[in-house]
Formats: C-alpha cells, structure tokens, sequence
C-alpha cells in the first residue's frame, strides 16, 4: 500500500454533487423498502399527511441529478487528495447515520446539493476505512441543511500503512464512539418480522443505485456471491421503517436519526427480523426516545446490520415542508 498522507486526506471538500428528486421518487423509494399499503402517507401522494420517508436521502449519492438510468461509476469513490487510487471493487458499505434536521419538500426539489468532507481514514491493516460526511442543502440557505449523513467505505487490500486504527487515536482528535450493543440481560422489547420478496433488489435500484451487483447473476460469483444480494440501504431503511411503525406510530416527524453497522449480505426473499431494545435517554436529551437494534437474516440466522441506533422524537406540529 502506498503512502497515505492524512494532512491532505482528512477535511477534503468534494466539489458539490447537484440532486434533483420528486414526488415520484419519494413513492418508490418507500415501496422499494417495504412499506406496505396501510401506511400510504408515504405511498400516496394526495394523502393529507404525504411526507417522503426519513431516510430517503440515503439514496441521492447515488441518484445524483439523473432522472433516468445512469451508469454505475462506483460513487463515492473519487479520487481523494492524499489517498492512492484503488478499485472501487475492493469498497465494501462499512457503517452509515444519518440525522434528520427537517423534512423534505413535497413536491421534492431541484438544484439541491450534498455538501461532502473526508472526516476520518483509519488503518485497519487488512483494509482502509474512509469516513465522509455529507449534507444535503439548499444552495440558497446553506445555514438550513435538510440532512446531515456519514458513510464509511471499508477498502480491501489498502491497510497496513500505519496510519490510526480508529477515532480514538486520530489525528482529527475524534473520540471513540460509544457502543451501540444491546443490553445482555434482557431479551428485546420489540420485533418486527417482515418477508423481502425475490425481486427486491430489482425495484429497489430504481430510486438510483443501479450498482450490476444487485441485478446481474453473472457479476454476483465474481465477488464470491452466489446470487445478486439486496442493497444495504435497502435493508437500512427497512429497519428504520420497522423501528419507526413500532415506536414513532409511522409518523416522519417523530425521525430523527439513525446509525448501523452492515455485517453480511442480504439475499432477496430473506425474511428480515428487527429486533428492538428500548433504551435510557440522558437528561437532557428529554422527550426523545432511544431504540437499538439489530437486524437478521431469518433463515439463515444471520446478522446483518448490529450496533443500530434510532432516535425518535415528540413530533413537531409541522407536518409538510415547502421550498
């Protein structure tokens, strides 16, 4: 691996990536998850209280300004100051937050942009962890971000350069984060059990991620997959849904962020199990409710998302957002 050099990596600021989405998008998104027909104020867009789901601007990395069928280019993968190129092939979805700070617009928008920053580049000797930060903002009011999201990108084959192991001994002076594990001596409070169907992962990449991966049975063996998996933000946001019908009574108002780990691929057509622990708020965190959980793959008693956290909120009386 060569050398990485972390004053030029840490703090880079991608050029902004323009967004466009509507009404449309915000109605596929939330079937590709699984929200079913009961909760059509996020299917139906003259029910009176339509909102987009939470968590969709998960998606816009990927969807970028395009209305149609783009080409995937391993988004997220450009070059990074300070950083040796590598396959955006090697990149596996490590973790993702997200924190919601106002709803979307309805109608959806145009000329909205992600605001991106390299916030963390760990040595994991086996691999890399590239961390970045993005908002989704209104190049007009950039002081009122609608979203504030962080991925990490684990880069197989590029560790072993000495750089930190983790935020507790970066140079950026982050602090280790706290664990997310459920508690041991009680069994979850909660559990939503609901079935992916065979062609999830097909409907799924039309709210923009058409990574082969998750669609082309000759690309799957190349990875040391048997078939094309779900994408991991499809199961995020599934999980988020879960979570979000139990404890916020399916209200978006009531989102306010939520963190997980990907720990194994989801097939379609696994049955999903969320399992959900409600937890101790801090003093000063009153009127909010605190949900960890972890998500498995029924069949194969596999976890595949662990060290998730949601936290819901009394909702707002505000119920719709306009540009």
């Amino acid at each position: 691996m060569s050398t990485v050099d972390l004053s030029k990596a840490l703090g880079y600021k991608s050029p902004p990536t323009k967004v466009v989405f509507n009404t449309r998008d915000y109605l596929l998104y939330a079937l590709s998850i699984g929200i079913h027909s009961e909760e059509l104020q996020f299917l139906y867009e003259n029910h009176p209280q339509f909102a987009a789901f939470p968590t969709y601007p998960l998606v816009l990395a990927f969807k970028r300004d395009n209305n149609g069928v783009s080409v995937y280019d391993g988004a997220g993968s450009d070059a990074i100051p300070g950083i040796p190129p590598f396959d955006p092939n090697t990149v596996v979805h490590g973790e993702q937050s997200l924190e919601v700070h106002r709803p979307l617009p309805v109608e959806g928008a145009e000329g909205f942009e992600l605001q991106s920053t390299v916030t963390g580049v760990y040595d994991k000797g086996k691999g890399m962890v590239i961390e970045r930060t993005a908002q989704l903002v209104d190049p007009k009011d950039v002081s009122r971000p609608y979203a504030t999201m962080m991925g990490s990108a684990f880069v197989r084959g590029s560790g072993g350069w000495g750089g930190p192991r983790g935020p507790a001994d970066s140079a950026s002076g982050g602090k280790k984060s706290e664990s997310l594990d459920p508690p041991k001596d009680r069994t979850p409070d909660r559990v939503s059990e609901d079935s992916t169907h065979a062609d999830q992962a097909i409907l799924y990449r039309l709210s923009g991620d058409y990574n082969p991966l998750h669609i082309d049975p000759e690309i799957a063996p190349m990875v040391g997959l048997e078939r094309p998996i779900l994408h991991g933000l499809c199961t995020y946001g599934h999980s988020a849904h879960a979570i979000l019908k139990t404890y916020g009574g399916s209200d978006p108002r009531a989102f306010k962020s939520i963190t997980g780990r990907f720990s194994a691929p989801v097939l379609p057509g696994d049955t999903l199990v969320t399992k959900m622990w409600n937890v101790p708020t801090t003093p000063e965190n009153k009127g909010q409710t605190r949900i960890l959980f972890q998500t498995y793959a029924k069949e194969r008693n596999l976890l595949v998302i662990h060290s998730g956290c949601v936290i819901l909120q009394d909702p707002s009386p505000q119920t719709h957002s306009k540009l």
